[in-house]
């Protein structure tokens, strides 16, 4: 098993992403997101991995993998389809630089499973400006 790690750009708090994602779900399924490069250890990744999403500079969600597919843009350029499962699973927050594309995560270094409805503090809900700049002061993991 393998996972990846992708900036989900744009998106303010998990709730976004969620949101974002319904529609999407709801207006061309299955839910899944595009992406350029196939991964070549696809069979890891669909053998149990997720994808952890880095939103406002730190990973705080995680989803299932279903199926990795070939795919095509809105402009008929053909990409990589990552089927996902519509389940949002909250990490423990975990400070990430910017990167272009995807990056593999081994199992050994992705961040736990916060507990369900659970949470290690209040940070995720501070406005994603102050994080950042918190972080930025080394105030925030």
């Amino acid at each position: 098993m393998i996972h990846l790690v992708k900036l989900a750009v744009g998106v303010k708090d998990p709730g976004h992403l969620a949101e974002i994602q319904r529609r999407r779900a709801v207006a061309d399924p299955p839910l899944r997101h595009q992406t350029r490069s196939f991964p070549k250890r696809a069979a890891e990744l669909t053998d149990g991995g997720s994808i952890y999403w880095v939103i406002t500079g730190a990973v705080l969600v995680r989803q299932r993998v279903l199926d990795v597919t070939e795919d095509v843009w809105d402009d008929g350029t053909r990409c990589t389809g990552l089927v996902l499962d519509p389940t949002l699973v909250r990490v423990e927050a975990r400070p990430m630089k910017p990167f272009q594309g995807w990056r593999y995560l081994a199992p050994d270094d992705a961040p736990a499973d916060l507990p369900e409805g659970g949470r290690t503090s209040g940070i995720e809900d501070l406005p994603p400006a102050l994080r950042r700049d918190l972080r930025a002061l080394a105030l925030l993991p």
